[in-house]
């Protein structure tokens, strides 16, 4: 991508942004109203987003390249879930589960999606949707484990499996496979509303930004941690693919990807399981924060 393309497209996902702050601020959105757009954003647009990315003309480089991201995906999932448990050892109990928490699972399923796909086009996008599998399937066991006791097989299977964004996967990967082509009016729908997730996605992240109090925003743990997410790991994947000779594309998309901020639902988990909600809510919004300034760069570094 051109950097005037890559500026454009930073300047309208923080116009979507700050449209959400704003919308935030003057309680036009609350925040019923925020959990209510999440889920639809989660269960309705950012599926028909991962489908759409799907439908593509199949070939086997497209299937080498499918496998080798999911490798590199595992690798990463292994190195974040080894840096948690050596890391943050002298924390306090509560503080360090949220960090461990954030190190393992990023935001990378609900921002990373629609800024792969930004920059990397649809072919992106279906790379994302790949590398997102060990994610989510980490985020529902060592991830909840993190503040409580890990689920049992059978809820574990049965998150991962019935997760919208998972089953998109598979429907998705159906239609490549088969290069089932839809009627019209279904295929029109699906792309009507992948075409609303970015704005949606980068809303909400706006709604979360409106409850920062920045007075108490910044301290050593939280810029550790953000520095920790957004430059030292993503540099690490990115010398590992460099070393390999990694496709370009897979490299950029493993690199974008592991370079997201602290997930949303580090807060909701501390939340519910007493951890430190306080602290989970000041990590996801300075790594946010920060990753306005640091994926610009990835990118431009990257393409």
């Amino acid at each position: 991508m051109a950097i005037q393309g890559l500026v454009d497209l930073q300047l309208t996902m923080f116009l979507m942004i700050l449209t959400g702050l704003i919308l935030k601020k003057l309680n036009i959105i609350s925040e019923q109203g925020k959990e209510s757009i999440t889920n639809l954003v989660i269960y309705v647009l950012l599926p028909c987003n991962i489908i759409k990315s799907f439908m593509i003309t199949f070939n086997k480089s497209t299937l080498i390249s499918f496998g080798t991201i999911l490798i590199i995906s595992v690798l990463i999932q292994i190195m974040c879930f080894i840096l948690s448990k050596i890391l943050y050892v002298k924390y306090e109990s509560e503080q360090r589960k949220v960090l461990q928490y954030a190190t393992i699972c990023s935001n990378a399923g609900f921002l990373g999606n629609p800024i792969a796909e930004g920059v990397f086009g649809a072919m992106g996008l279906a790379y994302a949707s790949i590398f997102l599998i060990p994610q989510r399937i980490v985020m529902w066991s060592e991830g909840v484990a993190t503040f409580t006791e890990s689920p049992d097989k059978k809820t574990l299977i049965k998150r991962v499996l019935t997760h919208p964004c998972i089953v998109a996967v598979f429907i998705g990967l159906l239609f490549m496979f088969t290069q089932v082509h839809l009627p019209g009016f279904l295929d029109t729908s699906i792309k009507n509303l992948s075409n609303c997730s970015t704005a949606l996605s980068m809303i909400v992240i706006g709604t979360i930004l409106a409850d920062v109090d920045f007075k108490t925003l910044v301290n050593k743990k939280l810029l550790y941690y953000t520095i920790l997410r957004l430059v030292i790991l993503p540099l690490l994947v990115w010398s590992g693919c460099i070393i390999f000779r990694t496709d370009a594309l897979v490299t950029g998309v493993a690199v974008i990807l592991t370079a997201m901020p602290a997930g949303t639902t580090t807060g909701i988990l501390a939340s519910k399981y007493n951890g430190d909600a306080t602290f989970a809510a000041k990590c996801v919004i300075l790594s946010t924060l920060a990753s306005l300034v640091s994926t610009p760069i990835w990118s431009l570094i990257l393409t």
